[in-house]
């Protein structure tokens, strides 16, 4: 009995428009930025008109992206609530692989933008076995204290103890594919902000997602117990914002890229893996070809890195020990640079940098839950 599962960052996916662009010069599109605007009338209209126009292109590349996970769950990052979700599959995905994805669940989170993570399924595998929803509990209300994972790393960023855990949620889902229980827990961790005092904004913003991996860690623990959590059918899915290798990429087009794998000493991905208790499974491809995003801030700082996660229990992973997930990246925008045999044909209409399906590339992997 098999389940095709998913995990995708979708970027942004809104019911409603930004205009705090108008009085805040960092959240203004760069192309409005080149005109002069009489007034906040004008730049709500010229706002309006600019994402309607990119976002039509956008979400048929998503849509394309989705449909090729072949996801009978999918989980999802950046969606601003259930009638984006809804509006979304309707009028882009059902036109490409018609009545999929009946089911969606989501809560609100604790992001100040309002994005919040979110499941689709399929009432049905592939192969026919039923996928019954359970139940669903959001975390977005734990805080550190009650988790006991306060400390003075935490202190220095201003972080009190009665603050809640998670920048987004941890959304706990319980389904029963062919009667058979699996839970998922889908999270969003913090994004790397900008350095501070002296460091660069990963290692500045460490310590909130360390916690965030903790807390996680912890939900499953008091769920199954310490002790048997390992041994129970569970995956964490989702966006971590951090990874423990990259891929740096030097060079240019003219003179040739260079790629050089490199490792990172601490990543909050390691709380989550500590003593076998789950399994990235990402990590059974080679080494070069892990990666779900491609970060740069100009040609002095370029990387290719695993952000997106399917983090399998210890059981789960022994069950699917030859299971090797596929990363969908013909969503990509052309600024990419792909390392010699990973190129693909982009969907059709992906621009340099957008439209693009998204920044993220889903993660899709077949799973025997039997």
């Amino acid at each position: 009995m098999s389940l095709r599962l998913a995990t995708f960052n979708v970027e942004n996916l809104m019911n409603r428009f930004d205009f705090s662009g108008f009085r805040n010069e960092l959240n203004q599109d760069r192309a409005l930025a080149l005109y002069e605007i009489a007034d906040e009338a004008q730049y709500r209209a010229l706002e309006q008109a600019r994402a309607i126009a990119l976002t039509d292109d956008a979400r048929q590349l998503t849509a394309l992206a989705v449909a090729a996970t072949r996801a009978d769950i999918l989980c999802l990052q950046e969606v601003d609530n259930l009638a984006a979700l809804k509006a979304f599959e309707y009028g882009y995905l059902f036109k490409m692989i018609g009545r999929g994805y009946q089911d969606k669940y989501s809560a609100a989170g604790n992001d100040s933008r309002g994005i919040d993570v979110a499941v689709m399924m399929r009432r049905e595998t592939a192969h026919g076995q039923p996928i019954e929803f359970v139940r669903m509990t959001s975390h977005a209300h734990r805080t550190f204290a009650e988790l006991g994972l306060h400390n003075p790393a935490l202190a220095e960023l201003g972080i009190q103890p009665h603050e809640r855990v998670f920048r987004r949620d941890c959304l706990e889902i319980d389904v029963l594919v062919g009667g058979r229980p699996l839970t998922l827990y889908v999270v969003h961790f913090k994004a790397m902000s900008p350095p501070r005092n002296g460091m660069n904004g990963r290692d500045a913003s460490m310590p909130v997602r360390i916690a965030e991996a903790g807390a996680v860690r912890r939900i499953i623990e008091e769920r199954f117990g310490p002790e048997k959590a390992a041994d129970k059918r569970w995956v964490i899915c989702g966006d971590l914002n951090d990874y423990r290798e990259r891929v740096v990429i030097e060079g240019d087009a003219h003179e040739g890229y260079r790629f050089t794998p490199a490792q990172e000493t601490v990543s909050c991905i390691d709380v989550l893996t500590e003593g076998g208790f789950c399994e990235n499974v990402v990590e059974r491809r080679p080494e070069m070809d892990r990666w779900t995003l491609y970060h740069t801030r100009g040609p002095e700082e370029r990387h290719l890195c695993q952000l997106d996660y399917l983090l399998l229990s210890a059981s789960l992973a022994r069950r699917n020990a030859r299971a090797v997930p596929e990363i969908i990246r013909a969503g990509q925008p052309w600024r990419t640079i792909f390392p010699p045999g990973q190129e693909v044909q982009r969907y059709p209409r992906t621009g340099w940098d957008r439209p693009k399906a998204s920044d993220h590339c889903p993660v899709a992997v077949t799973l025997d839950i039997a």
